[in-house]
């Protein structure tokens, strides 16, 4: 049994200096006299710890430069190690799942699964997955039946990166039809500026020539009629076992209203407002990037997260590419007056827990999952993580020298 006390407590709907106890991995009291070990937290914050739910930076970790990979393990640990200092007890990697080789192949996403199933005693924080699923990849069925059947139920991202690096050059991605529209526009393969532009860093991401991965680009196009027969299929699978499912990047309400068909209530990175606005509609859920949030914008000209979060049209904020993103994206948005502190910590925490189904975790309340951090964030400063429990065990603790 643990006590937290002299903390100010971010509660729901409220903010109290009060003690908090935990024991057996829950909250059991709020505000009553200290129990068991005394941890110290004047002048700190005690908050719900943050839940990400798309995060795929641990892609330094495995190739750090490109063409060099780590192995799996080392990876995986040092990962883990990140999320604990940041403050993120629970995270879905957003593993990609494509026809590429190399980084995102389906054999290194594969082993990746296996390194977080097989190291789980190990680690700090609860590493759980979403299955960033590239849809022309049927090279990735089996191990998208294998993983829906994990221990921590994943989650399923539909991306079709591919789709969006067909249309014309002078289209801007934001412009883009549903990318199973007939009257989808497509840029000329042959055309020498379309591998140039479009396809030469994924290329190089993929460990082959130009050429060659030219070729491997037209034969998965090739599959593009019995694509949507395989969503459905994958995503039946999906809503028998309760995977959480999410579309990415859409630009079009047609393109909302697919996947809420397919059962995929979370719109991640919408790009324009139609679709957000089908989604808000639609009584989906609204997930931005918390880079975009920290940076003021988004680098390739979508919808600003910062712009949506005082709109109310936000839900949830994930680290994306940068883990410290989540935390600085709360403090960027505090700054700038765009919600108050409750309502901006909601996106890292209940938000999430909402977004993903987890009704044990994302507030501080008696009866829910003891996954806590303290926070030291003076006036005026930039906030830093001094603490991280995970179901009431210490992952993460900071002794700063002064």
């Amino acid at each position: 049994m643990q006590t937290f006390q002299g903390a100010t407590v971010y509660l729901p709907g409220a903010v109290a200096e009060t003690t908090v106890t935990i024991a057996d991995g829950v909250i059991i009291e709020i505000g009553g006299p200290a129990q068991g070990t005394v941890i110290d937290a004047r002048g700190l914050i005690l908050a719900p710890a943050l839940i990400d739910v798309h995060g795929d930076a641990f892609e330094r970790q495995v190739m750090p430069r490109p063409g060099v990979y780590f192995p799996m393990e080392t990876a995986v640990l040092e990962t883990d190690r990140q999320l604990a200092a940041n403050g993120i007890a629970t995270t879905y990697h957003a593993i990609t799942l494509s026809f590429e080789p190399g980084l995102r192949s389906v054999a290194r996403g594969r082993e990746m699964m296996q390194a977080i199933r097989d190291l789980a005693p190990r680690l700090l924080v609860e590493n759980r997955i979403q299955l960033r699923w590239e849809t022309f990849a049927t090279e990735a069925l089996a191990v998208l039946d294998w993983a829906m059947e994990a221990p921590l139920t994943p989650s399923l991202a539909f991306n079709d990166h591919l789709s969006m690096s067909m249309r014309p050059l002078d289209m801007p991605v934001q412009d883009r039809l549903f990318e199973h529209d007939p009257d989808y526009a497509l840029a000329d393969l042959a055309d020498p500026q379309v591998a140039a532009r479009r396809h030469a860093r994924h290329a190089e991401r993929a460990g082959l020539g130009l050429d060659a991965y030219m070729a491997l680009i037209a034969d998965v196009w090739a599959r593009r009629p019995q694509v949507q027969q395989t969503m459905q299929t994958v995503a039946a699978k999906a809503r028998a076992k309760g995977v959480p499912m999410l579309s990415h990047d859409d630009t079009q309400p047609a393109t909302r209203r697919f996947y809420r068909a397919l059962g995929a209530d979370v719109a991640e990175f919408p790009m324009t407002m139609a679709p957000l606005r089908d989604a808000r509609a639609g009584g989906d859920t609204i997930v931005f990037g918390a880079p975009n949030a920290v940076r003021g914008g988004s680098h390739i000209g979508s919808l600003a997260a910062g712009d949506m979060v005082e709109a109310e049209l936000c839900d949830a904020l994930a680290s994306d590419y940068y883990y410290p993103a989540m935390l600085a994206a709360v403090d960027r948005l505090d700054r700038d007056r765009r919600a108050d502190r409750l309502a901006l910590w909601s996106l890292v925490s209940s938000g999430p827990a909402r977004a993903m189904g987890l009704e044990d975790r994302g507030d501080i309340a008696v009866g829910k999952r003891a996954d806590l951090v303290l926070v030291d964030w003076p006036t005026g400063q930039t906030p830093a993580i001094r603490g991280t429990w995970v179901a009431g065990r210490a992952a993460y603790r900071a002794h700063p020298c002064g």
